[in-house]
């Protein structure tokens, strides 16, 4: 006989994925709060330079109202289950004109808030106010540990930024505020993990996060080559683990090589960036993304649109949370049949960290029924 159903937190997300329906609303939503950036980050989908069909100006000035993530934030909460926010955008937060409003928006409904920033559109004050805001965290996009790797990889910043930046990481410092380093690793900046791990530790990092960079739409010409992954594997990714441990730095080097370990090349243009078959999705039960438009993301890959935010039945977050649509995306990661795009999972941690939760609680043998291994290997649908 089974256990009852937990009444909250991380058990019900494990139950929910067990039952194939959510038995509460999401964890985490991830609101885009602008399209405009201050960076052009060589492998950004949004505002690369490489990019051969670059974005349009008028879907650069998109931001969000306020009042839509208000009303958002007010029905999923109803739902249960939602304990973390993480505010960034497909540019740069600290862009949009109303940003203390959305965190406060956030932090007075008792929730965790994450900001992910390049850290140069803020003004020193505004990292002051963080702490006294209530942000618990910050994801701090670097991408380099050097001035000429860092203006390599942002090409409009000039001498001056990667100086400014690491101010801004001391002032971050002392807030009480936490910060990780994040780092998108491509062909510029492959060199560098060791170098990325000394700056965490300088800069009192709480985690140094890597990733393989998601290529595509013309950002594959900055990609890694074979040469040069069979030298993160063999050299750079051993030296910085040794390096980390010795300094004793947090990071994600492991889930990293697991990265490197992804096939390569994928359809198209695009680059495998993570072993999904491998590790399976369960966003379905823990996770979702609001774009500026108020598009509904049952992830980050944007082929998983579930409908719209907007007024009357049927279109709060709510509704949406349980419609068909969704119900058949998390029935179709259930059986193994991933989107293209998954094979670039921006979630593969969290998806990791699920299923290593699940197979704790109920067993190896029932993550095998839930992530579609089961299912790919005798072509029925899971249960």
């Amino acid at each position: 006989m089974k256990p009852p159903l937990p009444s909250s937190g991380k058990a019900l997300v494990l139950a929910g994925i067990d039952a194939g329906r959510p038995l509460a609303g999401p964890e985490t939503i991830h609101i885009d709060v602008t399209n405009a950036c201050n960076a052009n980050c060589i492998t950004c989908w949004d505002h690369s330079p490489l990019l051969e069909t670059p974005r349009p100006s008028e879907w650069k000035k998109r931001r969000i109202d306020p009042a839509v993530v208000e009303a958002l934030l007010d029905d999923a909460v109803l739902l249960g289950g939602l304990r973390t926010v993480i505010l960034s955008g497909m540019g740069e937060p600290f862009v949009h004109p109303e940003i203390d409003r959305l965190i406060t928006s956030v932090k007075s409904r008792s929730l965790r808030l994450t900001l992910i920033s390049n850290l140069l559109a803020a003004g020193a004050a505004d990292l002051q106010r963080l702490a006294s805001l209530g942000v618990d965290e910050i994801l701090v996009s670097i991408h380099a540990a050097t001035e000429a790797t860092y203006r390599a990889m942002h090409p409009n910043f000039d001498g001056a930024a990667w100086a400014e930046l690491i101010r801004r990481l001391d002032r971050l410092a002392g807030t009480g505020v936490a910060c990780k380093h994040v780092h998108a690793i491509c062909a510029p900046n492959a060199a560098e993990l060791p170098a990325m791990i000394a700056l965490g530790q300088r800069h009192q990092a709480a985690e140094v996060s890597f990733k393989l960079a998601s290529l595509g739409g013309g950002t594959e010409a900055c990609r890694i080559d074979e040469t040069l992954r069979r030298r993160l594997v063999e050299r750079t990714v051993p030296e910085a683990a040794a390096l980390a441990a010795s300094l004793g730095v947090r990071c994600n080097l492991e889930l990293f090589s697991r990265q490197l370990a992804a096939p390569g090349e994928t359809a198209g243009t695009t680059m495998a960036t993570a072993p999904v078959d491998e590790v399976g999705c369960f966003m379905g039960y823990a996770y979702a993304r609001v774009t500026v438009d108020g598009t509904v993301l049952f992830c980050c890959n944007t082929e998983t649109a579930v409908g719209t935010l907007g007024a009357g039945p049927g279109n709060r977050f709510s509704d949406l949370w349980r419609s068909p649509r969704w119900d058949d995306l998390r029935a179709r990661m259930r059986q193994g049949r991933f989107l293209p795009g998954c094979a670039r999972c921006g979630k593969l941690a969290q998806n990791v960290k699920l299923g290593a939760q699940f197979a704790a609680t109920f067993g190896e043998e029932r993550l095998g029924a839930v992530n579609g291994h089961d299912a790919r290997r005798d072509g029925s649908p899971c249960a």
